[in-house]
């Protein structure tokens, strides 16, 4: 039996002796770190390393992302320290998602100094417009159809909550789909009875079906997804552009890790 843990813990480990690097913090993203998976997801590992200091100080510009492995089990990828805190600085939902994942494969007490500072850069209208364009992108390329893939079901089906998380907190939306969930605990909150049991239905079936398996439509969760696809639109728009502008705390720290 394979011990996929044993493997990309090797894999790391590789990245470092053959790169020069050092890996700051890994984690899963993805299905299995949204807490979605199907029998047979891969395993969606993404990290953030840092270079020797003359990396950092060359004219020409090195490269900044790693790509260690893609194959039908692991997908394995990095950034590069400047290219991650340059995203965070401009609220990259993406990597505002790596700071919240529950599955963790290795974190040093480098990154610990720059976690809580990358959290102040959470942007609300960077968010939001990012998570509309996912549900949206996914409902017209993929849930168009007479039968879907359950997957994408969610994977339109998550930004929106995430939008409404995002409405109603003012804060970063957990990774995990059931902590998600917990904001939406009755109508007061926007999710009715029937939609509730609908979405318990798909994460059951989705569990135990293959990901390119075809299935018909679950009416309660398509009608939510075409409703709430122009309703985050229409709030995305008149969010007020809130990324901040001063990056004077993360520039400081970047040049105290790096000298």
């Amino acid at each position: 039996m394979r011990n996929i843990e044993k493997e990309i813990q090797d894999a790391l480990d590789a990245v470092e002796e053959k790169y020069n690097v050092k890996i700051l913090y890994a984690i899963e993203s993805g299905s299995r770190a949204w807490g979605f998976a199907s029998p047979d997801s891969d395993y969606d590992v993404r990290f953030i390393y840092m270079q020797k200091v003359e990396e950092y100080l060359r004219l020409d510009p090195g490269k900044d992302v790693i790509e260690w492995q893609l194959d039908e089990v692991l997908d394995i990828n990095g950034w590069d320290l400047k290219k991650a805190l340059l995203a965070y600085a401009k609220g990259n939902p993406n990597v505002m998602e790596w700071a919240n994942s529950p599955i963790v494969y290795r974190r040093t007490e480098e990154w610990d100094c720059f976690d809580k500072m990358i959290r102040q850069f959470f942007s609300e209208k960077a968010s939001v417009c990012h998570y509309y364009g996912t549900a949206n992108s996914t409902y017209h390329g993929f849930l168009m159809g007479d039968k879907v893939k359950y997957k994408k079901y969610l994977y339109a089906l998550r930004p929106l909550l995430c939008c409404i998380w995002i409405e109603k907190t003012h804060s970063i939306p957990p990774m995990r789909f059931e902590e998600l969930l917990t904001l939406f605990d009755g109508t007061q909150n926007g999710l009715d009875d029937e939609l509730f049991r609908a979405i318990e239905l798909l994460l059951e079936r989705k569990a135990v079906t293959e990901e390119s398996e075809l299935n018909e439509h679950i009416p309660e969760i398509i009608d939510f997804i075409k409703a709430e696809i122009p309703k985050q639109k229409e709030i995305s728009d008149k969010i007020p552009d809130d990324r901040k502008k001063d990056y004077s705390d993360l520039n400081e720290a970047f040049y105290n890790m790096i000298k």
